[in-house]
């Protein structure tokens, strides 16, 4: 997920997703040690991912605020 869209979120829903990015990344770790996966490439792009919306996270915990970003 691009970070713009992130940012459009609550926290709660932030939250969920996370959620629902840890339970794909459990899921792809299994496929990979049992031999099934087919995109090993995967792993790493929901890895970023949930970086990103673990910093979304506390940008908006921390009142920090990119509507002015020069981007």
């Amino acid at each position: 997920m691009d970070p713009k869209e992130l940012r459009d979120l609550s926290i709660a829903e932030l939250k969920d997703k996370h959620k629902q990015y840890k339970e794909e990344l459990f899921n792809l770790r299994f496929q990979n040690a049992i031999g099934q996966l087919n995109n090993s490439g995967r792993i790493k792009e929901v890895k970023k991912t949930i970086a990103r919306i673990l910093t979304v996270i506390t940008e908006k915990e921390m009142g920090i605020d990119h509507s002015g970003a020069r981007r």
